[in-house]
């Protein structure tokens, strides 16, 4: 006797598709089976005319909560964004170190863990902020992905980018990249020359130009030079090392073909790309319409053949949300100083159905769709039991429509700032229901999971 048996459903797992029925047992998949040939159940969910594919495993994050009292909850908390997961067909969310203080030791991730643990719909992980060497082999023994460490320090705030996330410093870069390869797990960097970017904001300054646009322009100066430098001098602390680095924010052509080219190379490099990479910074309009809303960065659309072929080769492995929300105070102050409007976009809820979208304009297949978002992140970062519709692992399931299309409304959205940059775009494929280790957590148009339901989704590193 099955729990529940999702029947008939057209199967998308990252290397083919069929059809065929699932049956999940306490949590897990129980059995696949032809149409027709499956035992009873406690519920049958006919998915006759829907999509079925496995939760996304979304290994960047910038959840709100779980810092100091008085800290960044205001914007987010893991409820709010763990909703959002729900809602857009994420079944696995990991968080990145934007609280205060940062998760860098063991105790501040264990408290961490436990706010996770009481507040979150969904199953959960913490990339740990990897800033102090001596406490990456510790932390390594609980049950993390990866480490993460951003390489930029903002001038004119100090947040989102605060003290005790940010290196910069070469020499600290190699002793923590050594310190990971010792303890075998990854090292997610967000490559920034800030010795560049020094130089090239201020010539913007001094001409008086601090709005948004100027942002914008200043962060992709010189076919974003402070990107590509980064990137290259982290994989040659690859080669020195031999970590497993996993590269953040890759938005420029060059890029993909440096990583294209330590691949080719032996090197243990593995790379993402996020939806405001994609759909939101190549349109200049866009940027000139929304200003700070849409920043995050301005992504020169000449870098988007390369990008989008890039993610087909999988030369970019996966695509991650880098969700990030702020208050739309937070923003407006960017059209007069971009530098003081916190910088990213939120995304979470709606990132699976732009996919969808441009699977069904001919940009990406679906089974690519798949291994992007869900088997990939699962494999590469050794998250258990996670990212395949297969006898065995975690229930984590989302039925689609790919032909139903939806406008993306700013009413719509759960997160707690109420807006998203992407409102007034109609997109086709929508998640319609989602379990999570077999347990409804979204249907019907309704979150309807349940605080505390969420648990670790606990890796262990494959290489």
């Amino acid at each position: 006797m099955l729990d529940v048996l999702i029947a008939n459903a057209e199967i998308i797992n990252a290397n083919g598709r069929y059809r065929g029925s699932v049956g999940i047992r306490n949590g897990t998949i129980a059995g696949i089976y032809q149409p027709g040939a499956a035992p009873e159940a406690g519920e049958v969910v006919d998915a006759a005319d829907l999509a079925l594919i496995p939760g996304a495993v979304d290994m960047h994050s910038h959840h709100r909560e779980g810092g100091e009292p008085g800290g960044y909850d205001y914007k987010e908390n893991i409820h709010t964004a763990t909703m959002q997961c729900a809602a857009g067909g994420v079944t696995t969310s990991v968080a990145m170190p934007n609280v205060v203080p940062p998760p860098n030791t063991v105790p501040r991730l264990e408290q961490l863990f436990g706010v996770y643990e009481r507040e979150s719909i969904i199953d959960y992980n913490v990339n740990p902020a990897g800033t102090i060497p001596d406490e990456i082999p510790k932390l390594a023994q609980q049950g993390i992905a990866a480490f993460k460490v951003f390489m930029v320090v903002d001038t004119g705030r100090d947040y989102p980018h605060m003290p005790g996330i940010g290196v910069h410093d070469h020499g600290k870069l190699m002793e923590i990249m050594e310190a990971c390869a010792a303890a075998n797990v990854p090292l997610m960097v967000h490559p920034h020359d800030q010795a560049l970017m020094d130089h090239i904001e201020k010539k913007f300054w001094d001409r008086g130009e601090r709005d948004c646009l100027a942002y914008a322009k200043a962060y992709a100066a010189h076919d974003g030079v402070i990107w590509e430098t980064a990137i290259q001098l982290l994989i040659r602390l690859q080669q020195a090392t031999g970590v497993h680095l996993h590269l953040l924010h890759i938005q420029t052509a060059g890029s993909v073909e440096m990583i294209r080219r330590a691949k080719a190379n032996g090197q243990r490099v593995s790379a993402e790309i996020n939806p405001w990479a994609l759909f939101l910074g190549p349109d200049w309009s866009e940027i000139e319409r929304l200003g700070s809303y849409a920043l995050s960065y301005w992504v020169p659309d000449v870098n988007s053949p390369g990008l989008w072929g890039g993610l087909g080769d999988g030369t970019i492995d996966i695509v991650a949300t880098d969700h990030a929300p702020h208050t739309r105070e937070e923003k407006e102050i960017g059209w007069e100083d971009g530098w003081k409007a916190h910088t990213g976009t939120p995304s979470t809820q709606y990132y699976l159905s732009l996919l969808f979208d441009a699977a069904s304009k001919g940009k990406i297949p679906l089974e690519r769709v798949v291994e992007a978002t869900s088997t990939g992140p699962a494999r590469i970062f050794g998250v258990e039991n996670k990212g395949r519709i297969e006898v065995g692992y975690d229930a984590d399931l989302v039925l689609v429509d790919l032909n139903a299309e939806k406008e993306i409304r700013d009413e719509d959205v759960l997160s707690l700032i109420g807006w998203t940059p992407y409102a007034g775009r109609k997109v086709r494929g929508v998640p319609v229901r989602t379990f999570v280790r077999g347990a409804t957590v979204y249907r019907d148009g309704k979150v309807v999971g349940q605080k505390g339901h969420g648990r670790q989704a606990r890796a262990k590193y494959p290489g």
